[in-house]
């Protein structure tokens, strides 16, 4: 393993301080400058829903052209004013009976460890889909976990700053704490790859490999080919990730999706979508619920107004849609 260089990864591209970290290799930071824009089709399968803790909310991503994106969790316009942070779950209006479930031995264990970076793998007493990925880091494979958390380590303390749920192939990305906070709470979800329904959306993981030296994670899909996660910059503001993937999606599926909650504005985790198009003058904005759908070169979901449901959740942005690099540039 390589020796962990703190001064340039505290000094890395984007000017960023001691309050954030650029990482070098990112998949964008590689990409040409001039690359094409592309617009993409976003798709609105959310649903009405009461119960707080049951993801309603879909954004179907979709374009046979993609072949990179960037995808960033930066906390809410009003992160400022929280005096006091909201984040247990609300059961009222749940029924969770019919959920399947699938029962194994929880446990924990940590694969791989740097004095700033760990990675770390839970299993659940249950969860509720038997699906088992093996992760690969190095030479070790593991099988059977349920969840898989990226920490840093931050003003003297740990901070968890993604997961990943192998066998649905969610994630969750978060900010580092804003300014002088301890904690701030999850929210909305991601998944990238080819986005099927097997009882809920999800991606089909193969295998998962993490790359240590550029803290990226290489996804096999079921369904053919490859993607890549690597985060190129966080601090107190905004986490940045690049996505990158090996060729086109199968049968025309959705390269990534957003899942969230709303039950109304002030019990939601996402509640207004924006989106400006290739050709257009202005944002545009709608309520999740009832956004038409789109065809669009960025788009953010996230909430103008505090929640009373995981209030200091980041909003999302999907942004950089890029195809294939000229043959000349692969070389």
């Amino acid at each position: 393993m390589t020796t962990f260089d703190r001064r340039r990864f505290l000094l890395g591209a984007g000017g960023l301080g001691a309050g954030g970290l650029a990482f070098a290799g990112s998949a964008s930071a590689q990409a040409p400058d001039a690359a094409e824009e592309l617009q993409v089709r976003v798709e609105n399968n959310s649903a009405p829903e009461l119960c707080a803790e049951k993801d309603n909310v879909e954004l179907d991503f979709i374009s046979p052209r993609v072949r990179s994106l960037q995808i960033q969790a930066v906390h809410p316009s009003y992160i400022n004013t929280i005096a006091s942070d909201r984040w247990a779950p609300d059961w009222s209006s749940c029924d969770f009976t019919v959920d399947p479930k699938a029962f194994s031995q929880a446990r924990r264990k940590t694969f791989w460890e740097t004095p700033e970076f760990w990675l770390t793998g839970y299993t659940f007493p249950s969860f509720w889909r038997p699906n088992d990925v093996p992760i690969r880091v190095g030479d070790s494979v593991e099988h059977g976990f349920h969840l898989i958390q990226l920490w840093m380590w931050h003003r003297e303390r740990a901070e968890e700053i993604m997961v990943l749920y192998p066998p649905d192939g969610y994630w969750r990305a978060r900010p580092l704490p804003f300014d002088d906070m301890r904690w701030t709470a999850y929210g909305s979800s991601f998944l990238v790859g080819p986005v099927e329904t097997q009882e809920r959306p999800i991606v089909d993981l193969e295998e998962i490999v993490f790359e240590p030296q550029s803290r990226s994670l290489i996804l096999k899909f079921r369904r053919g080919g490859e993607g890549r996660l690597s985060i190129k910059s966080v601090d107190q503001d905004r986490i940045t990730l690049d996505v990158s993937f090996s060729q086109a999606m199968p049968n025309g599926l959705p390269f990534a999706a957003l899942r969230s909650m709303y039950a109304m504005e002030t019990m939601s985790d996402a509640a207004i979508v924006a989106w400006r198009s290739k050709r257009g003058k202005s944002w545009e904005e709608a309520p999740v619920i009832r956004f038409p759908g789109a065809s669009a070169t960025e788009v953010w979901v996230g909430r103008h107004l505090p929640s009373r449901h995981n209030l200091s959740a980041p909003d999302m942005v999907f942004s950089k849609f890029q195809g294939a690099p000229p043959a000349a540039a692969r070389r």
